[in-house]
């Protein structure tokens, strides 16, 4: 059973930033996307503040993201990494797992990475994790590298909108049919 403590929340910068994408992608009826919460049971309140100090995760949870755009079923996860290297570690295999379910099912998986560091983010198809998730299952690198990725798929700044991940996904779905 994994603890939560309040020491700030990791990944909450682009975490805001994709729940104010999505809003915006909702308010032009572009997609509708929400944000899954985690099941916690609490285990500690702050009795001033009534906040949750200490709590335990219920069960495993899917992926941070989950809707539809255009019809489309889609369903993804956000990470932030504050190297040139990813672990693989960071995602579990019951995430692996639902989002290739997912994927049988005809929707779309991917991940939404921040490179911290460089300010930079990435649109991981699910084709390309799955890629590095079979080779650290079949004994090779556990992570994988800034430079294995392909540059085509970085995320670059559009007006008014924080992570524009709908144009990649757009080109995903361009390259299936």
């Amino acid at each position: 059973m994994a603890t939560w403590s309040s020491r700030g929340l990791r990944g909450s910068t682009l975490e805001e930033m994709v729940n104010r994408t999505n809003e915006k992608y909702r308010d032009a009826h572009l997609a509708l996307i929400q944000k899954i919460p985690t099941p916690i049971t609490p285990m500690k309140m702050d009795k001033e503040t009534r906040h949750i100090t200490l709590a335990y995760f219920e069960q495993k949870s899917t992926v941070d993201y989950i809707g539809v755009v255009q019809g489309i079923p889609v369903c993804f996860d956000a990470k932030e990494c504050a190297k040139d290297t990813f672990a693989l570690q960071n995602i579990h295999p019951h995430q692996v797992q639902f989002m290739e379910e997912f994927i049988a099912q005809k929707g779309v998986a991917f991940l939404l990475l921040y490179y911290t560091q460089k300010d930079l983010l990435y649109y991981l198809k699910f084709t390309k994790l799955k890629e590095f998730w079979d080779r650290a299952q079949s004994g090779g690198r556990k992570s994988f590298r800034f430079d294995e990725l392909d540059e085509e798929w970085i995320i670059h700044p559009k007006s008014g909108i924080m992570v524009p991940y709908l144009d990649l996904l757009q080109k995903e779905m361009l390259e299936e049919t």
